[in-house]
């Protein structure tokens, strides 16, 4: 990762990463709005950026990654990741505490300590929300499921973006739901319906709505993309249709 970006280069190229990783450019709207920061602001930064080799960037279009900009963002979310680890597992915040303290130094970082923080923590795998962290010199990062796109029978562990409103994180803390957690999918009801889920032992009943915003990785099974459906508790299939309300923003600040 390069040494010499600011720490407001470093948060574009990390918002830019999640509003491009299905494809689409990166619009500066919503760049804006997601880094909390004036329009006028963002163009200048993707100016810097585009300069350095980092970004593609088309007046009126869009921003895009060249090969070392996404090497380099995905690095930055590496970092992010590991510092908040740190915070979590050697001085005990919690895990969406962790994301909002982790920007405060992450930039000002030596690469030669991030590395000997990554093996102090035993070389974790995920972040405190339950998201991976990538490998060193990669471009890209795993994609984890929404928790509704499982089917009956489906294990999968949890992971939660810092985004989610805290009235539902003290409900799914009621429920056992929480970063790391592994469940078990036992029905799925038909027509968008809820979730039985077992969870420590427990069976837990979860709407469609929040199971939405919950991510997963999957342990066994295979998630269906874009909302397939499983008709009731047999074996029964609804046909898959398209869904574009399935995915939850991750914001700076909310664990990229």
């Amino acid at each position: 990762m390069s040494s010499d970006l600011s720490k407001s280069e470093r948060e574009a190229l990390k918002a830019i990463y999640r509003h491009t990783k299905d494809g689409r450019e990166a619009h500066t709207g919503d760049l804006a709005e997601t880094l909390n920061v004036s329009p006028g602001t963002v163009t200048a930064t993707i100016k810097r950026l585009a300069d350095r080799g980092l970004v593609l960037h088309k007046p009126y279009h869009g921003v895009t990654f060249t090969d070392e900009g996404r090497r380099t963002a995905v690095a930055a979310i590496r970092r992010h990741r590991i510092v908040e680890r740190f915070l979590a597992d050697m001085l005990g915040y919690a895990w969406n505490e962790a994301d909002r303290l982790a920007p405060t130094f992450e930039h000002d970082l030596p690469e030669e300590v991030e590395e000997r923080i990554f093996m102090a923590l035993n070389r974790p795998t995920t972040c405190p929300h339950g998201f991976p962290i990538p490998e060193p010199e990669t471009d890209h990062i795993p994609e984890m499921p929404p928790l509704y796109d499982l089917e009956a029978g489906d294990v999968a562990e949890v992971a939660l973006p810092s985004s989610t409103d805290p009235e539902v994180v003290r409900f799914l803390e009621e429920l056992g739901v929480r970063p790391g957690v592994r469940v078990e999918v036992r029905e799925k009801h038909p027509f968008d319906g809820p979730l039985v889920l077992r969870v420590g032992g427990h069976d837990r009943t979860l709407g469609e709505r929040i199971a939405r915003h919950i991510y997963v990785r999957p342990l066994t099974g295979k998630a269906k993309p874009n909302g397939a459906r499983q008709a009731g508790t047999n074996d029964r299939k609804a046909s898959e249709r398209e869904n574009g309300d399935n995915v939850a923003t991750e914001k700076e600040g909310t664990n990229v």
